[in-house]
């Protein structure tokens, strides 16, 4: 009998919260930063890796922009999103929906132009080599001003065609939801998706905010959610997906042990929970190793993990016509 973690590699999946800049591998960052004369703290690749470990998210975040510092060109945007997809396409994930910060490179004098066409051009080039469809979402980064939210927007407005969503990252205690109001209501009128961090680290009332004052079509993480009857009322009668990031949430310390992770728990009240990565190369694994984790960890059922996964393409913004060729898949491998 196939086991569960084999029927997870082969299933088709879905990443709907990844942040293209928590992919930096040590030796791409190492290579690229040579390529590009910039100077890291770290002599080595081994010393680079070793910088990889942390207790928190402020000190994840600090080597996250880090990382953003040798990303100059865009050729460097390109390579780095080409190295992610060309991982996850090796574990059957057939559409991906990702993150970029504008503002954590336009603030090191990288114009929005080719961090925005080095990203692009690899997408497509991912769905011309392998059929693997995209999503991009621009994220605003919370523990700045709402008005820098607004210049980045403005930046934006060019590339318009090519981003399907605006979110908001970064630290997220202190910086609620509410503070980037008008933002997300100039957002919306140019048609634009919405989804914000939410509830990882701050409290239920920033959940709260982020549905009824942002007006958000999907919650990233949301996990804190949880503490509160009538908010998970909320997200099911409003039918929100959760984006949930398994090994970030150990990583980080949202949850102290994988086998106290409240990912059944979600399943088991009917939220739409799913499994993304969120900073896979930080966080110590891409999807299978989220999905294994939660199989080994959580003792996840046959039945959850088929949730889980049919969640993660209907709570995608992909096309109706390649959702239902997905979920066909998906039916079928689980026959």
């Amino acid at each position: 009998m196939e086991t569960l973690i084999e029927l997870s590699k082969k299933m088709p999946k879905t990443e709907l919260h990844l942040h293209i800049e928590g992919t930096f591998e040590p030796e791409q960052m190492f290579a690229i930063a040579q390529r590009n004369q910039v100077k890291l703290k770290y002599s080595t690749v081994d010393a680079l890796k070793a910088a990889y470990q942390f207790t928190n998210l402020q000190d994840f975040l600090d080597l996250y922009y880090q990382g953003m510092s040798v990303l100059l060109h865009e050729a460097d945007f390109y390579d780095l999103t080409m190295a992610y997809l060309k991982k996850v396409n090796s574990e059957n994930v057939v559409h991906v929906e990702i993150f970029f910060d504008p503002q954590g490179h336009l603030s090191r004098g990288v114009s929005f132009e080719p961090q925005i066409r080095g990203i692009y051009n690899a997408l497509q080039d991912a769905e011309k080599k392998w059929g693997m469809t995209s999503k991009l979402i621009m994220s605003f980064l919370r523990h700045l001003s709402e008005e820098s939210a607004f210049d980045t927007l403005e930046q934006a407005k060019p590339y318009l065609a090519w981003i399907d969503g605006v979110g908001l990252d970064s630290s997220e205690v202190g910086h609620p939801p509410e503070k980037f109001l008008r933002v997300f209501e100039a957002c919306k009128k140019l048609g634009l998706k919405i989804t914000a961090h939410a509830g990882e680290e701050g409290p239920p009332e920033y959940v709260w905010q982020a549905i009824n004052q942002i007006g958000v079509d999907r919650i990233d993480h949301g996990n804190r959610a949880l503490e509160d009857d009538k908010l998970i009322d909320t997200i099911k009668e409003r039918n929100l997906t959760l984006t949930v990031c398994p090994l970030s949430n150990l990583k980080l310390c949202v949850v102290t042990d994988m086998k106290d992770h409240p990912i059944k728990n979600m399943l088991a009240l009917g939220l739409h929970a799913t499994v993304n990565s969120d900073d896979p190369a930080y966080f110590g694994g891409y999807m299978n190793d989220n999905y294994a984790s939660l199989i080994n960890g959580t003792g996840i059922s046959k039945d959850e993990l088929f949730q889980l996964a049919q969640n993660g393409i209907t709570g995608s913004w992909m096309e109706d016509h390649v959702k239902e060729q997905h979920l066909k898949g998906l039916h079928a491998l689980f026959a």
